[in-house]
């Protein structure tokens, strides 16, 4: 019984200081450092047994660079301090960004299906390219949508479809105050600037446009040489930084741009307001990368950084602006002016209404940008969360003009994620009177969504500035390729048409097109965009969409009356 009193004694432990040398010692042996571990001792290893045989030293020199060069990769992963992964798994740790540098590659080449994909799904992609090589852009055995998940939308077909149309869809632009309107495809180039795009990029856009009768948006870059080269018809866009027609403090010079303007070339004036991948955003080319080239075409400053702000300069009001698109239509001696924006605080678009119907200038079109539209670079917040998608911009600018009695006057553009023949339609039911596409026709040039626009690293050479990558694109095959993407769509766009029993996507309305809400219940189009009255923001709408922007708009100013 005495010795179930005693004390069991424990097992001797070593003293702390004698553990912690136990686990520093044995710490290049731990999974983290094993690695580093291996090629220290392997090289150490094949240089004492070279020198100690000289005979097969160059035959072991190979790998003792090799692992020698590993342990010193894994040395200077210990001392550096940006990455605490390689401090932590010197050499074996750089699988890891190997594996993420890969990742999109291996996600798009073999995990990806047919509807996966973003911004654009594998299908659209690969029905653009097949367009464009004129390539078989038929799909076999049936749909691979799932019809009865929410959000699935169709288009109305008819009983007694139409014989398929034989004209172009056009669109004429140019209001009363308009001397000389431009008659354009109801498909053009949205607007992407040189510097953005390589000039061969620049070159085969411009030439595939002039081959296929429609326009190309210059984007708010300016004119470039490779505009002008191949002749095509030009949308001049004008953004903030006033590039190509500016002082050299950054102001609006009037006279610069008449002389630019007055080119038979360009067809149209647009005042870019705002962009939809990165609305109320400026932007800057740092002064090391403004060119020669860049500098004269966009009229900056060598050796200073090129600003375009987030807001214009020469006007501060919606009256201001009006007047301000008044000039830019004198200036360019009549022709169509307008402005594209994307849709941000309804009070302040309404406002530009209400200038409207102040001063009695009107636009001769909008373009209104979906948040979904396209950019080389943009905050990631900036992208996925400001600015109204284009579905909704649109009907919301068509459906302010028409309470405003002024949609008979003003055309308006969309452009936004638009690739298909079925997103044309779509967007021209519910308000557009035509359609613009950035992303698509680059997909026509052999874009593959690498995503490394911003880089300038773009593997197919169409949004690079690098001579030696802009050189793999080869202008006279893409020339083609535009030409093709385009007339394809349409005739595509014109089967829609016909099945649907009309003639031209100006007969298209939102009763043509239904949206699944849930797996049990569908809308109309006409449902989910309910339309206002011809002049019923005149009358004062009851409307909620409009009722309380519409009383806090003011035509002096852009801040609402609250």
């Amino acid at each position: 019984m005495a010795d179930d009193n005693k004390t069991h004694a424990s097992p001797k432990r070593l003293p702390l200081a004698e553990e912690g040398i136990m686990e520093t010692l044995l710490l290049p042996f731990s999974p983290r450092f094993i690695v580093l571990t291996i090629c220290a001792v392997v090289t150490a290893l094949l240089i004492g047994i070279g020198i100690s045989d000289g005979k097969i030293f160059d035959i072991l020199l190979i790998p003792i660079l090799i692992f020698g060069a590993l342990t010193l990769l894994g040395v200077r992963d210990l001392l550096q301090k940006s990455h605490a992964v390689l401090r932590n798994y010197p050499i074996s740790a750089h699988i890891r960004f190997l594996l993420e540098e890969i990742r999109p590659e291996m996600r798009q080449y073999f995990f990806e299906s047919e509807k996966d994909g973003m911004p654009f799904s594998r299908d659209t992609r690969a029905v653009v390219y097949q367009r464009a090589k004129m390539e078989l852009d038929k799909r076999p055995f049936g749909t691979q949508e799932d019809v009865y998940r929410e959000g699935y939308e169709w288009m109305h077909h008819s009983v007694s479809p139409k014989a398929h149309a034989t004209e172009k869809f056009r669109v004429v632009i140019g209001g009363p105050d308009c001397a000389k309107p431009y008659s354009a495809s109801v498909f053009n180039i949205s607007a992407m600037s040189f510097g953005a795009l390589s000039p061969n990029a620049v070159r085969a856009l411009n030439a595939g446009a002039k081959k296929g009768g429609f326009a190309h948006d210059t984007g708010e870059g300016g004119v470039s040489p490779y505009h002008r080269e191949m002749g095509g018809d030009i949308i001049w866009e004008i953004g903030s930084g006033y590039f190509g027609c500016r002082h050299l403090d950054g102001s609006f010079d009037p006279e610069a741009f008449a002389r630019v303007a007055g080119d038979d070339q360009i067809k149209m004036v647009e005042l870019k307001v705002s962009q939809g991948a990165k609305p109320g955003h400026g932007g800057v080319l740092p002064a090391a990368k403004v060119s020669e080239e860049i500098s004269k075409i966009r009229g900056v400053a060598m050796g200073e950084d090129c600003i375009s702000p987030a807001s214009h300069r020469a006007f501060s009001t919606p009256v201001g602006m009006m007047q301000f698109i008044a000039e830019m239509r004198r200036l360019s001696g009549g022709k169509p002016a307008g402005f594209k924006l994307c849709i941000g605080h309804p009070w302040e678009f309404l406002a530009i209404c209400k200038a409207m119907l102040q001063t009695g200038i009107y636009p001769d079109f909008i373009v209104v940008d979906g948040n979904e539209g396209g950019t080389g670079a943009a905050p990631l917040e900036f992208m996925d969360h400001l600015g109204m998608p284009m579905r909704e911009g649109v009907n919301f600018v068509h459906n302010a003009l028409v309470g405003i009695n002024a949609r008979d006057r003003i055309k308006i553009g969309a452009s936004g994620k638009i690739a298909t023949a079925f997103d044309m339609a779509r967007a021209m039911a519910i308000g557009a009177d035509w359609c613009n596409s950035a992303r698509g026709f680059m997909f026509s040039l052999g874009c593959i969504q690498s995503l490394s626009c911003h880089t300038d690293r773009c593997p197919t050479g169409v949004a690079t500035q690098d001579p030696t990558r802009a050189r793999a694109l080869y202008v006279p095959l893409k020339i083609d390729r535009v030409h093709n993407y385009h007339h394809a769509t349409l005739h595509s766009l014109t089967e829609l048409i016909a099945a649907a029993g009309l003639e031209h996507p100006q007969q298209l309305r939102p009763i043509h097109f239904s949206q699944r809400t849930s797996t049990t219940q569908v809308k109309s189009f006409a449902q989910l965009y309910p339309a206002l009255r011809p002049g019923e923001l005149l009358e004062g709408t009851e409307d909620p969409r409009f009722r309380d922007a519409w009383q806090m708009a003011r035509a002096e100013t852009f801040q609402p009356a609250l």
